[in-house]
């Protein structure tokens, strides 16, 4: 599938469901991907994308920053807080803040640097024992810590189980956004994200459905 025909699925989706045109953003995940099928993405005019580690954005980005304008990169996978810094310095959003520990890093690091990427607080909706993301029971007051600390938080994401409805796991996170005054939600990928954005999604990402499937051998 190309890149204009998942724009335009997108554009679909937001009519269908009664959204501004324009109001979901789409996050073209390249993690994994060779870096000639990310340049000929770039090509198309796709600026915005996600990666999952820390390591591999560092290799990737900052030579592709200085050949295309306004590139925005966001980092959707977990966070280690040893990475923190790096993470910082090389990302525009991170989607993947889900423990006390890492937000009293960033907020340290925020101090120390003056300047701290946009947070999306991750929600295990699912409540997956192997799967990050605050449960959704303790989530508004994880997000109220996050406040006291003056993190920048955004949003909120979650990664909804492979084998349930994700339209429920997308509800259950708009209910949590809307009653804690959150406007972000980092929702949706290849599979639903037109599912997302009828609940609201204001980020969906998609990755194999524009790049190919991706080769990890």
């Amino acid at each position: 599938m190309s890149l204009s025909e998942i724009k335009n699925r997108i554009a679909k989706a937001e009519k269908d469901s009664g959204r501004a045109p324009g109001s979901v953003k789409l996050i073209a995940v390249s993690k994994v991907q060779p870096n000639e099928r990310v340049e000929a993405v770039l090509q198309e005019g796709q600026r915005l994308f996600g990666e999952n580690k820390v390591q591999e954005a560092a290799g990737k980005w900052p030579d592709f920053r200085e050949q295309f304008d306004g590139v925005e990169v966001h980092l959707i996978g977990p966070l280690q807080t040893n990475k923190a810094r790096q993470a910082m310095e090389l990302f525009e959003a991170i989607h993947s803040l889900d423990r006390p520990k890492l937000a009293k890093t960033l907020a340290r690091l925020a101090e120390e640097l003056g300047h701290c990427p946009d947070l999306f607080i991750q929600v295990n909706t699912g409540e997956e024992e192997q799967k990050a993301g605050v449960m959704p029971g303790e989530a508004d007051a994880f997000i109220a810590e996050c406040r006291d600390l003056g993190l920048p938080v955004v949003g909120l994401m979650c990664i909804p189980p492979v084998d349930e409805e994700p339209s429920l796991h997308f509800a259950l996170l708009a209910k949590i956004a809307e009653r804690n005054g959150l406007k972000g939600l980092s929702m949706g990928m290849s599979s639903d994200f037109e599912k997302a954005i009828a609940q609201g999604a204001t980020h969906v990402r998609v990755g194999s459905a524009i790049f190919g499937e991706r080769d990890y051998g």
